[in-house]
C-alpha cells in the first residue's frame, strides 16, 4: 500500500547509506558494488523492509538488493535498515519494469512477497508472474532460475502456478497454508504477519528452471 504526505521523502530516501541512486550504472557490474562474488538475490516490491532485512543478517555471504517504488515505502524501510550497516545490502528505488535495464545475468533468486494480485484481467500482464515478466527474469537470471513467492491471493497463487509451469518452472517446494506446515524459520513480511494474527492462510511456493 502507497504511504502519502510524508515531507520530505524523496530526500530522505536518496541520503539513505543503503540507497543505489545510479542504479542503471552497475547493470551487469552489481559484484563491484558488494565487492565480492557472492550470490545475489532481489526481492521485487520490498515493502517496509523486514523481510529483506531479516534475510541480509541471517545470510552474511549472499548479497540482497531491494526493490520499491514508492518513496513513501522505502521510507519506512530505510527508518529500519538504516539503524544497521550492512555490507550485503542495497536498495533501489524503481518501476519493475525497469529490471532488464538494471541487472544482466547476474541474479540468482528473485523473491516476491505478496506482489500486486491485479484482479482485473485486462490488468493480469501486470502481475509479476505474468508471462511478460516471467521474459523478463530470463534477462537477469545468471545461470539457474529461483523464484520463491508468497502471497495470500489464492486466484493469484494458482494464476502463478498455471504461467510457471507453462514456462518450464519446475516446483521445488509449495504450500497452502504456510504457518501451518513442516516447513521451518520461516522469515516474514510486515504484511504477514498481520495475515497470521487474522488467521488467512499463506501460499507459497518455490520454482527453479
Amino acid at each position: 500500500m502507497r504511504l502519502r504526505n510524508i515531507r520530505g521523502t524523496k530526500e530522505k530516501v536518496e541520503s539513505s547509506k543503503h540507497i543505489i541512486n545510479n542504479y542503471k550504472d552497475y547493470r551487469g557490474k552489481w559484484k563491484s558494488i558488494f565487492n565480492n562474488k557472492n550470490p545475489i538475490h532481489i526481492e521485487i516490491g520490498m515493502g517496509k523492509g523486514r523481510y529483506i532485512l531479516e534475510n541480509a543478517l541471517n545470510n552474511p555471504n549472499i548479497n540482497y538488493i531491494g526493490i520499491e517504488k514508492y518513496d513513501s515505502v522505502l521510507y519506512k524501510a530505510i527508518k529500519k535498515i538504516d539503524e544497521y550497516t550492512l555490507d550485503n545490502l542495497k536498495l533501489i528505488r524503481c518501476d519493475a519494469k525497469e529490471i532488464k535495464e538494471i541487472f544482466n545475468k547476474e541474479i540468482d533468486t528473485i523473491y516476491l512477497n505478496f506482489p500486486d494480485p491485479w484482479h482485473k484481467d485486462r490488468h493480469h500482464k501486470r502481475r509479476l508472474t505474468s508471462l511478460d515478466f516471467l521474459k523478463l527474469y530470463d534477462h537477469i537470471f545468471k545461470d539457474k532460475c529461483k523464484i520463491i513467492m508468497k502471497t495470500d491471493n489464492r486466484n493469484l497463487f494458482e494464476y502463478s502456478i498455471v504461467t510457471l509451469s507453462s514456462y518450464g518452472y519446475i516446483f521445488d517446494r509449495i504450500s497452502l497454508d504456510l504457518h501451518n506446515s513442516k516447513i521451518e524459520n520461516i522469515i516474514t513480511t510486515e504484511y504477514e504477519e498481520k495475515f497470521k494474527k487474522e488467521g488467512k492462510s499463506i501460499y507459497m511456493l518455490e520454482v527453479h528452471k
